[in-house]
């Protein structure tokens, strides 16, 4: 099938078919990280990135090629999760700047758009590294700058640049040897030729599915929300606002924050349940209230057009659709509850958002004066859009975000720079101890410059080793790992592997500690009992007496222990 020209149509139909083949292959992606701990993700992260600009994609109705590129790059811009997630969405960006304003693409736009993508990503990483998706995309950008100027058969263009990606995914075990030693590709390469598979098959007629309904379903219930599900009868008698109303403002210039905050206090004065967000070309709004003409009447005020507009009548929906976003509706309401002081209020000095897993380390990040956690860590990353969120609901001058994971960073950097209104600074920490000590070296009455020094000082200071379990035979760093051991990971690497939990804590920990060392803190995760953590702490002082060392209970999943040497 010869294609020549795509219009906005097609360009849905493709985005959406290879979001949905990269969904159904994230397991196989996750497989193929490097280490063989049980937290492989970047399958999860690119595939929950390009889903969420499927999502909107798939609620546009009326549209032109201006209106499908801007979902893309918002859509996946927001949803961007994780390192390779970012990636993706930067990806997906730069290639929306250049198709946004045709009407059609052609091979030559087409090979342009891709170029584009490339130079955006590229820029978007602080230190790009070759053997990753980042030589994946390169290899197909090349191909088809080269074969754009002698067809015009854009099916012919993908496919041939495919290809080169594929040739150039093969490669990157010899560009990263961590790669070949393990005898596997690069994960986020692989996603983004899983992606393109699907979005060429839709380009070449083949019969693919592009409804996304199932996974709209899941989004809004989310996966650990089983409220809804449960309850047998939800009563719609007491709704104040009738009409829960979501519209996307497009804006031809940037607001500033006056006239925002202008907005947000005009959707306050007509409703409740109020998500705003917003960057430089949009802003997105959700609002439940009586009157949503006068919503859409406010946005045209201020902005240049309006989409993806939903009004649905809550007094009147179907009784399954109210189970299904009743517990949705009421989190938004209980936490608009809970902020309402502090949003109404001035804005404090400064906030401290921290991202980390377990109840135990929440708690900690609490008593230490953290304003909002946000769950999540190597085994779920949170989005862009979770951590604008929470940006928004602490309410204050200047915002220090602790990703405490080095996969989360870049989502965190990519909140800082979409929202303009507030100073976001993000602290590099890639472990959670990292974050603490962060926290503890943070001095109210200084500058944020001072502070960002002091906490980089008392980030250095921090040695993080993390037990868990491997989940497939390997080679790595020399150590032969079968599945079941157990795996010391430092901040460089693979440090011991046993088959006894606190033998290879103690091994860990012998190569972790030395003379500058003064303190060991295990943090013991869900499932190690308190006499567990105990014996090792007293088997570390027995051997290093002069070492001061404590037991903290951290709760968290997937690893056994997380100690820090400071």
């Amino acid at each position: 099938m010869k294609t020549n020209t795509l219009d906005a149509g097609i360009l849905r139909k493709c985005f959406i078919a290879g979001a949905k083949k990269l969904d159904l292959n994230k397991a196989y992606i996750n497989e193929l990280n490097v280490f063989p701990v049980p937290d492989g993700d970047t399958g999860t992260n690119m595939s929950m990135t390009v889903m969420a600009a499927a999502r909107a994609l798939s609620e546009l109705r009326d549209y032109d090629m201006e209106a499908v590129a801007k979902t893309m790059s918002s859509g996946s811009l927001r949803g961007a999760r994780g390192n390779s997630g970012v990636i993706m969405s930067q990806l997906i960006r730069g290639f929306c700047k250049t198709v946004g304003s045709s009407k059609t693409i052609d091979s030559l736009l087409l090979a342009s758009a891709v170029n584009k993508a490339v130079e955006t990503a590229y820029k978007a990483v602080m230190k790009p590294k070759e053997g990753t998706i980042l030589t994946v995309a390169r290899s197909i950008s090349d191909k088809a700058s080269e074969i754009a100027p002698v067809t015009d058969d854009i099916c012919e263009l993908v496919r041939e640049a495919l290809d080169s990606g594929k040739e150039a995914l093969k490669r990157t075990p010899e560009l990263l040897p961590v790669l070949k030693e393990a005898g596997v590709v690069d994960s986020g390469g692989q996603g983004l030729i899983v992606f393109l598979e699907g979005a060429l098959a839709a380009l070449s007629g083949e019969d693919t599915d592009t409804d996304i309904s199932v996974y709209q379903a899941a989004d809004e219930t989310g996966s650990q929300d089983t409220e809804g599900r449960t309850r047998n009868r939800i009563s719609t008698d007491d709704i104040k606002f009738g009409y829960c109303t979501e519209l996307i403002v497009n804006l031809k210039e940037p607001l500033d924050a006056d006239r925002i905050a202008g907005f947000k206090r005009y959707l306050e004065s007509i409703g409740d349940s109020i998500v705003c967000v917003s960057d430089d070309e949009m802003i997105k709004v959700h609002v439940h209230t009586n009157h949503p003409g006068l919503v859409f009447e406010k946005g045209l005020e201020i902005g240049e057009s309006l989409s993806h507009m939903k009004v649905d009548n809550m007094r009147e929906e179907h009784e399954e659709t109210l189970i299904k976003n009743a517990s949705k509706i009421a989190a938004m309401e209980k936490l608009n509850e809970e902020n309402e002081a502090a949003k109404k209020g001035p804005k404090k000095p400064s906030a401290f958002i921290a991202v980390c897993s377990g109840k135990g380390f929440e708690n900690i990040f609490e008593e230490l004066g953290v304003s909002y956690v946000i769950e999540g860590g190597q085994t779920m990353n949170p989005s862009t859009e979770d951590m604008l969120k929470a940006v928004e609901e602490v309410n204050a001058e200047d915002v220090y975000i602790l990703p405490n994971n080095k996969n989360i960073i870049l989502a965190a950097e990519q909140a800082a720079r979409i929202n303009k209104d507030v100073r976001i600074h993000v602290v590099p920490t890639k472990t959670v101890p990292q974050g603490i000590a962060a926290v503890i070296a943070f001095n109210e009455g200084d500058t944020p410059e001072a502070n960002l020094e002091a906490m980089s000082e008392a980030i250095s200071a921090i040695k993080t080793g993390e037990l868990t379990y491997a989940v497939r035979n390997t080679v790595i760093d020399g150590m032969e790992i079968r599945e079941g051991d157990i795996m010391g990971i430092g901040d460089r690497g693979i440090l011991s592997v046993g088959q006894i939990l606190n033998d290879t804590a103690a091994d860990m920990l012998d190569k972790m500690i030395d003379e500058d060392s003064s303190m060991v803190t295990i943090y013991a995760g869900e499932g190690i009992d308190d006499e567990s953590a105990g014996l090792l702490a007293d088997r570390i002082s027995e051997k290093h007496p002069d070492i001061e060392t404590e037991v903290e209970r951290g709760e968290q999943p997937v690893y056994y222990y997380i100690i820090s040497v400071e």
